[in-house]
């Protein structure tokens, strides 16, 4: 998964202003103990960690 999709779907579940801040702000366990950007940062992929907002804050599956 591109970057520019997993924003895009990021956006289309959290809403544009929100998505950024969540993704900056929730730290996930299942992250490592990070949040969005830092996991990316990390070197995770972006289909991964997609896969784990996914779980977390139950999106559901139409939008996975």
């Amino acid at each position: 998964m591109r970057l520019t999709v997993f924003w895009q779907r990021m956006a289309e579940h959290f809403g544009p202003g929100y998505a950024e801040t969540f993704a900056r702000d929730h730290v996930m366990s299942e992250l490592g103990g990070r949040t969005v950007h830092e996991a990316l940062d990390a070197g995770w992929e972006a289909r991964d960690v997609w896969r784990v907002v996914c779980t977390v804050m139950n999106v559901p599956g139409e939008r996975r």
